[in-house]
């Protein structure tokens, strides 16, 4: 590996610009949520359309995802980082501009181009280093971004409430600034751009989609961050309409979860390389069915209580920190020549897989229902990422691999 040396852009990125580049595409995400009322009316819009600029976004970034990947292995990392800061800049005024709904909705999906930043973090870093080490870095890479989406709302919230919910955007235009020079100055090189063209890249993918090991890996990754995103679909509900809490309370509440969210990416920075890859995915998922598991006995028992059900996400934020950067790690391992392709790939499946159990969540709590449809559909898609790393385990002693 060579040498880091920060503002250098001879070598590869320090630590601290990979976080912010990633924490940059978690900020665009859900900064602006307690805006949306009052943007329905200033667009005089009905709060539905409004609530179109967090789905399509997603749905953009999903398809961004699989594009930026393989664009970056033909490209360069750098290249495409750079441009997609700039488009994201652009994007950004637009959505200050816009004097009605539509107009700032088609600026908002704009946005999306910001993914590059989440997808090639996980890329440059296991263009750096090996299996475990990359394991560790991404781990402490997640566990720095993880802090935003706990303060992202919050500073939304103040800054919508003192100036209006363009302050949203003009944070994000400056925070968007800072991070393309910082770009620019300590980012070098990290891939060894083909010669070929797009088409023929995407003849490649048969021996990355071909590969069991990984879709063991994007598996065992979308099913822990789907009990997650089922979480986050149903949570509200359950905090608000079974257990009667106010917003702020619940809000509060979430909090559990990202505090064992950034406590499992330390673990896993801290102890990957010693552990392996494999054995600490399967550390943490296992952490995740015994906690959702525990948490349906004491239910099925007739504990109720905001304290009990939000209390057992602890170990659900722990085990997804533990497991996550390993997961990601392990599927850009399979074809290093194709890293890019490989974090774009599975991150689009992670969302679209973690967005259809949302919606699926939020399908399940209709009026009168408990917290008991939410986590056993949180135990369900434990249990398969269970079994995801198990069958990649055994797969990797067939092929002689430990």
């Amino acid at each position: 590996m060579t040498p880091v040396r920060f503002l250098d852009r001879r070598t590869p990125p320090h630590i601290a610009t990979l976080i912010l580049m990633a924490g940059m595409s978690a900020l665009a995400m859900n900064i602006f949520l307690p805006s949306l009322p009052g943007m329905a009316k200033w667009f005089d819009a009905p709060y539905a359309l409004m609530q179109l600029s967090v789905a399509l976004y997603l749905a953009l970034s999903a398809v961004l995802q699989i594009l930026i990947g393989p664009i970056s292995d033909r490209f360069g990392r750098r290249k495409v980082l750079l441009g997609a800061m700039v488009l994201f800049l652009v994007a950004t005024v637009g959505t200050l501009l816009a004097t009605d709904a539509t107009t700032f909705l088609i600026f908002r999906m704009a946005q999306a181009v910001v993914a590059a930043g989440m997808v090639l973090s996980r890329a440059v870093v296991r263009d750096m280093v090996p299996d475990a080490q990359a394991a560790s870095m991404i781990g402490y890479v997640t566990m720095g971004m993880s802090i935003v989406p706990m303060i992202g709302p919050v500073i939304g919230g103040v800054l919508d409430e003192q100036f209006g919910w363009q302050a949203n955007f003009a944070l994000l235009l400056i925070l968007g600034v800072v991070t393309l020079v910082l770009i620019w100055a300590d980012l070098g090189e990290t891939a060894t751009p083909r010669k070929i063209s797009l088409m023929d890249q995407i003849r490649t993918y048969p021996g990355l989609l071909t590969s069991r090991r990984f879709w063991g890996y994007v598996g065992c990754a979308s099913f822990t961050s789907g009990s997650f995103f089922a979480y986050l679909g149903g949570a509200p509900y359950v905090g608000n309409v079974v257990f009667g809490l106010s917003s702020s309370e619940v809000g509060l509440l979430f909090a559990i979860t990202a505090v064992g969210y950034a406590a499992g990416n330390f673990v896993a920075g801290r102890f990957s390389v010693r552990i392996g890859l494999n054995r600490m995915i399967l550390g943490g998922t296992i952490v995740c069915v015994i906690g959702m598991g525990l948490l349906a006995l004491v239910t099925l028992a007739g504990l109720h209580s905001p304290y009990v059900f939000f209390g057992f996400t602890l170990a659900l934020g722990l085990g997804n920190g533990m497991t996550l950067p390993n997961a990601n790690a392990g599927m850009l391992s399979i074809k290093p020549e194709l890293a890019g392709t490989a974090s774009g790939l599975g991150g689009a499946i992670q969302i679209g897989g973690g967005a259809a159990l949302a919606a699926l969540a939020g399908t399940l709590l209709t009026e009168g229902a408990t917290e008991m449809p939410l986590i056993l559909l949180m135990l369900g898609s434990a249990i398969l990422a269970l079994f995801s790393i198990l069958a990649v385990m055994r797969r990797a002693r067939r092929l002689g691999l430990g």
